[in-house]
């Protein structure tokens, strides 16, 4: 069984919302069809990343699907493993959403860097920056929908490709986060 890119990004989604979701509804958010969804889900499922039950109807008729992380597994997964099983390609001067050091909340320890700053290429893109390749292709319309999963991709980029002291805050921050997110179930 293969893990891929999105079915990391489908992970850190339910991570920063409600677990409660249709296949549909989820695709749309990440930009991928209900299938690819499903199958993302499926293969995280395998990889005991994420829980995947029935949820209770709730208007009459309607049934939904709880897709819950399994969240010490995605931690130890993000802080140890994505960064060789998902390196990053960067490349030239691009248009594009600022990633990793470059996003909010890493920003914010950072001054403003002297070279240009690392951007998933999107022509939609706010700054100019060097290409640094996303999770998934997808990455910067679903970031642009949903601020808290938007941060927890630029972490996870910080990991994926940051200095040490990078790497340490941007640890120290998701785990932050997706332990806070632990109430949303």
């Amino acid at each position: 069984m293969d893990l891929r890119p999105q079915d990391i990004v489908l992970v850190l989604k339910l991570v920063a919302t409600s677990p409660s979701w249709s296949f549909g509804r989820l695709g749309k958010e990440l930009s991928m069809s209900a299938s690819h969804a499903f199958d993302s889900a499926r293969r995280a499922e395998r990889l005991h990343l994420l829980r995947i039950s029935t949820a209770p109807p709730s208007p009459p008729r309607a049934r939904g699907v709880l897709l819950e992380p399994i969240r010490t597994n995605l931690r130890e997964f993000l802080i140890h493993g994505v960064r060789y099983v998902f390196s990053v390609e960067r490349g030239g001067v691009t248009r594009g959403v600022p990633t990793a050091e470059a996003a909010s909340p890493l920003r914010e320890y950072f001054p403003e860097p002297s070279v240009l700053q690392p951007v998933w290429p999107d022509p939609k893109g706010p700054v100019r920056g060097t290409a640094f390749s996303p999770l998934y292709k997808n990455v910067p319309q679903a970031a642009r929908q949903d601020p808290k999963l938007y941060e927890l991709l630029a972490l996870v980029d910080a990991i994926r490709e940051g200095r040490a002291r990078e790497r340490e805050i941007a640890i120290r921050e998701l785990t932050a986060r997706i332990d806070d997110h632990q109430s949303i179930r």
